[in-house]
């Protein structure tokens, strides 16, 4: 077993200690991105007005569910891997990559803008991840992040469905 100060735990996981720091970087970079965007997804729902209230208010609800998801099962892979998943609430809030969710976005055509923006913000960011998961050796993490990616980019279909036409 390899222990090195930069993780957390020991493991049997015969990825390079190296290669192993730096996707538990990755996937604490995401597993940030997720909280917060399943907080963001949570305002939403909670606050969206007018006429297609209850089609977007279920709609966020039923993202947001696959997202909280998303979120054991990054911190879970951090964790398989030797490292600590840096999950609190303040920890997310301040790692995160999306913007801030604007509290006078209630109307549903302004909810539908700002969670398709934070949607296509963090299904880029994993995308991004896929390829650098590979490059470290973990195509487990790899595939992890792929099946992210697919439900996201489901969802962003789902939710700019309604302004398109």
């Amino acid at each position: 077993m390899t222990t090195d100060p930069r993780l957390t735990f020991s493991t049997r996981v015969d990825i390079p200690v190296d290669a192993r720091v730096a996707l538990v970087e990755l996937l604490n970079a995401r597993l940030a991105d997720a909280f917060d965007l399943y907080s963001q997804l949570k305002q939403a729902h909670w606050n969206v007005k007018g006429s297609d209230f209850i089609q977007l208010h279920a709609l966020y609800d039923t993202v947001a569910a696959d997202v909280i998801d998303f979120v054991d099962l990054i911190a879970e892979r951090a964790t398989a891997l030797g490292g600590l998943a840096l999950g609190t609430t303040r920890l997310a809030a301040s790692a995160s990559s999306l913007d801030e969710y604007p509290l006078d976005a209630v109307a549903g055509s302004e909810t539908i803008v700002v969670v398709a923006d934070r949607l296509a913000a963090f299904g880029n960011a994993v995308r991004a991840d896929i390829g650098a998961s590979s490059g470290l050796g973990d195509e487990d993490t790899a595939d992890l992040f792929t099946e992210v990616s697919r439900a996201i980019d489901k969802h962003l279909w789902f939710v700019e469905a309604h302004v398109q036409s």
